[in-house]
């Protein structure tokens, strides 16, 4: 069955009802549901809510029945729905709808904040809460878990997993907040992971792990101690410049993205085999600049078989861009899936969403979700149905 699905939450479908939602999606010609099982926090506008407009999610929780003996010392937090009603359950139980689940991985605050020795953490030693290691086993270890754990208790179709890798710098706490501009240069240093797990792990390669965190902790300070701010595009020039300049970087970026896609390859080695695994690469615009995060494109399309791409741009010009790269990229391996926003800051006017979704489909991209259906108004949700009438 191709893949058109809704990206949705056990909260908006609580409270809708399953099968009225259902019968909705039906209605926009969908099959597919592909829910949170695992998310982060949130502050999020709800057109079409019927028990208030503004939802503060509960941070870093899981919306499913979690076996605790399937993880090791980081073990997931229950969402308080799970006391009241079990969503996914319904969702599985139909046989009129396929159930796909969405894990966001290790961006999350309240497990690093509770498990400190397993975050990213700078080249000063700063931690990031927001972000469990894929180099620290017991953040590995509870990615895997989730994984298993979610398809072995439930009859869910597939998985999308989100956030495997490196979450960048400014991305993902409460009120980031600094008195200085930011550039690509300085993000892309300060958001470089140099725990314990990283640098022995970088050492055992040959990588001079060490040597390179001190030379970026003596970048930065000696950046933050001076009155020069970088223009954007110098920024960019200077990152370039040192990944070309400094192989010691440019192996240790390679390092990362090793590490994220073993960890997949065992989360695909996990789980059941007819379960469908999907990586959502990175929000970062355009895709092609995943890599940041550890995300090898080509090699987690290889290791699972399918990457879902989320094309957010503000143009099906710039859909078309991003598509016509991601090919490039993954030269024929694998699928290629694509999420879009039928909606403000995306696509916001009817005909650019509709060009967008026959440039994908014209462009071989014919499995399509689409975000979010609590966020969106319906006005926008019935784009959804005209676009795919004929799909």
């Amino acid at each position: 069955m191709t893949y058109r699905a809704i990206y949705t939450y056990a909260w908006d479908l609580a409270e809708t009802g399953v099968p009225a939602a259902v019968t909705e999606f039906h209605a926009l010609h969908l099959n597919t549901v592909t829910i949170a099982g695992s998310y982060h926090a949130g502050k999020f506008l709800r057109p079409h809510g019927q028990h208030g407009k503004v939802a503060m999610l509960e941070d870093g929780t899981v919306y499913f029945h979690a076996d605790p003996a399937r993880y090791g010392a980081i073990k997931p937090v229950a969402n308080s729905i799970l006391s009241e009603t079990d969503v996914l359950r319904e969702l599985t139980a139909r046989t009129d709808i396929a159930t796909n689940v969405w894990l966001v991985l290790l961006h999350n605050t309240t497990l690093g904040t509770a498990h400190p020795d397993s975050v990213v953490r700078n080249a000063f030693g700063d931690p990031y809460y927001y972000n469990l290691c894929p180099s620290a086993p017991e953040a590995r270890a509870y990615a895997v878990g989730l994984a298993r754990d979610v398809t072995e208790s439930y009859q869910v179709s597939g998985l999308s997993l989100e956030a495997p890798g490196f979450t960048p710098y400014a991305h993902g706490y409460h009120h980031e907040f600094a008195l200085n501009r930011s550039n690509r240069w300085l993000d892309s240093l300060l958001g470089l992971c140099f725990c314990d797990h990283c640098v022995a792990a970088a050492q055992a390669q040959g990588i001079d792990a060490r040597r390179l965190k001190a030379q970026v902790a003596a970048d930065i300070t000696a950046y933050l101690d001076s009155d020069v701010d970088f223009p954007d595009d110098m920024a960019e020039a200077f990152w370039t410049a040192d990944l070309r300049a400094d192989a010691e970087l440019s192996r240790y970026l390679d390092f990362r993205s090793a590490t994220v896609t073993s960890l997949v390859a065992e989360i695909r080695a996990a789980v059941r085999p007819e379960v469908t695994i999907a990586v959502i690469p990175s929000v970062a615009r355009p895709t092609g600049g995943a890599w940041y995060e550890g995300t090898d494109l080509r090699a987690l399309a290889q290791t699972t078989g399918i990457i879902e791409a989320c094309f957010y741009e503000p143009s099906s010009a710039r859909v078309a861009a991003d598509l016509f790269d991601l090919k490039r990229r993954l030269r024929g391996t694998g699928r290629l899936r694509g999420i879009l926003r039928p909606a403000h800051p995306d696509l916001s006017s009817k005909p650019d969403f509709l060009a967008a979704v026959e440039l994908l489909k014209a462009g071989g991209v014919t499995e399509l979700a689409f975000y979010n259906w609590g966020h969106l108004r319906r006005r926008n949700l019935a784009w959804i149905g005209d676009a795919l009438r004929d799909f």
